[in-house]
């Protein structure tokens, strides 16, 4: 007969719960994982299933319950190490977004917009359309496997504990939010540049033939040039998706360093 006391059985529960909630964090956060459209129970499922491959391979499990003080200092810290995790590597699509509006805006599409449940507001068409192209690659580059690889790996570099993190790393996580700015208009930057030049051309027809309108066929222009140089662009699209996942990764490991106590 196999005796279990109380304390192994709170041990066993600890070190299955500990990384869970940390998965977790990462899962409400991350891209791909935190979409509006995978439900609750299955992200849920998720976390529990990789917790119960990650948990054997932990060291040093900390001997506070779950239901304890220390216990709920534990989990702030799981949590908070996730969510900065999956925050990291969200501004990476946050930037694709951005290069959308800024896009969508210059070609005189800002108009086309819908609800979209996972930003739960107004979002522009081709902001979404962006979006969509980046996660299929992040899926072919196979980000999602080396963001949860390098999740695996924290808790190498940030071991399960209650001390309380450093804020050094919240500021590393609002730094890297420059990412958004500085990566989404170098990708729309062909675009703003060949715009730019179609604005300047229609002025100058403007100006050489007043009689033209040049709301009516502004419009148009605009519209077909930026079109054109969508197409041509997007080839290029996957490169430089992979050297912002590449950075993103990075990030997540400076920002690990950095929330460590």
């Amino acid at each position: 007969m196999i005796d279990v006391s109380t304390a192994q059985l709170y041990g066993w529960i600890a070190a299955f719960l500990w990384p869970m909630f940390r998965l977790l964090g990462l899962i409400a956060t991350a891209p791909l994982f935190s979409e509006s459209t995978i439900p609750r129970r299955a992200k849920v499922l998720l976390a529990g299933a990789l917790s119960v491959i990650v948990s054997p391979t932990l060291g040093n499990i900390p001997s506070a319950t779950v239901y304890s003080f220390d216990g709920f200092l534990i989990i702030l810290n799981e949590v908070g190490i996730g969510v900065a995790m999956g925050f990291t590597m969200r501004l990476v699509f946050a930037a694709v977004q951005t290069a959308g509006e800024v896009i969508g805006l210059q070609m005189g599409l800002s108009f086309a917009s819908f609800y979209d449940r996972s930003s739960g507001g107004q979002t522009m068409v081709l902001s979404r359309f962006l979006n969509i192209v980046a996660m299929l690659l992040f899926i072919v580059l196979d980000g999602h496997l080396m963001m949860l690889a390098v999740l695996v790996e924290s808790f190498t570099a940030l071991p399960i504990a209650g001390t309380p993190l450093s804020g050094h790393g919240w500021g590393a996580v609002a730094k890297a939010g420059s990412m958004v700015f500085s990566a989404g208009t170098l990708l729309s930057l062909p675009m703003i540049a060949t715009l730019l030049t179609l604005n300047l051309a229609m002025g100058i027809l403007n100006r050489a033939s007043p009689q033209l309108s040049i709301f009516a066929v502004g419009f148009p222009v605009t519209l077909l040039g930026g079109m054109l140089v969508l197409t041509l662009v997007m080839p290029q699209m996957g490169a430089y998706m992979q050297h912002m996942v590449e950075a993103g990764l990075a990030t997540m490991g400076a920002v690990l360093d950095q929330l460590a106590p």
